[in-house]
Order: C-alpha cells, then sequence, then structure tokens
C-alpha cells in the first residue's frame, strides 16, 4: 500500500478542506480519468482497491496513473483508553482530496473499456466522481 516513506512529522494537526481543487483538476497524462466531485480523506486501502478493480477490468493493457497520494497520517487512541495522555499511534494515511481533483488517468485502452474500468475503480472511492475525457481525444475507428 502507498505511504510515506519519510515523513518531517510523524503526527499532523487533522486541517480543514474548504474551497476547490487549485492544482490537479485538469488532465495531465492519459486520454481519461475520474474527478471528483466532494472533499473526502481517501485511505490508502481505497485507492489500492480502485487500482486493482481498474487494472484487473483492463487486463492490464493500457497505462494508468494514480494522481493522489496517500501522505498525510491518522492516528487512533487504543480501544476503552481514557481521555488525555497524548495523541494516538498512527493507524493509517490518508489523501485529502477536494472537489474538482483528477484521481485516476487512463490511456491506451478504448473509450468504453475506460470507462468501465473508472466506474469499477470510482465504486470503490467514498466521493462521488466524473468521468471526463481528453478535450482533442479522437477514437480510432479501425
Amino acid at each position: 500500500m502507498l505511504q510515506p516513506r519519510k515523513t518531517k512529522h510523524r503526527k499532523t494537526f487533522k486541517g480543514r478542506m474548504k474551497g476547490v481543487s487549485q492544482r490537479g483538476h485538469t488532465l495531465a497524462f492519459g486520454s481519461f480519468g475520474i474527478k471528483t466531485m466532494d472533499e473526502h480523506f481517501i485511505t490508502a486501502r481505497q485507492i489500492e482497491a480502485a487500482r486493482i478493480a481498474a487494472n484487473r477490468f483492463m487486463k492490464r493493457e493500457g497505462q494508468m496513473w494514480i494522481r493522489i497520494f496517500p501522505d498525510k497520517p491518522i492516528t487512533k487512541k487504543p480501544a476503552e483508553v481514557r481521555m488525555g495522555k497524548g495523541k494516538g499511534a498512527v493507524e493509517y494515511y490518508v489523501s485529502a482530496v477536494k472537489p474538482g481533483r483528477i484521481l485516476f488517468e487512463l490511456d491506451g485502452v478504448p473509450l468504453e473499456v475506460a470507462k468501465e474500468a473508472l466506474r469499477l475503480a470510482a465504486q470503490k472511492l467514498p466521493v462521488r466522481t466524473r468521468f471526463i475525457v481528453r478535450r482533442d481525444y479522437v477514437e480510432d475507428t479501425l
């Protein structure tokens, strides 16, 4: 699963997710993608589950880019522990996404295959998504 190799600080504040995505909101690598419509924390497990679902459907043809990385540590205290005594241990990592952020991109597959693969990937994620196509995309008629 994805997680940072090294971080400046082991534990971070919760923070707030206001507004829309300022970067990562246009297709950069592939011809197809899914864009989020909500703000949410997406865990490393959810990203991995979505990646596997899409790759299985594509039968490992074409190429896929993951445009988010879980770099925010989420801590949790053990069950039945009293209040106080500091912040809990790091449990997992998340990526904080805002509306408009591109999550996954695909290329090298037909439009129908890309649409279904990204639909299956989107089912694994806790956000509403929208399928997008590159502006200058033209389908090959063989």
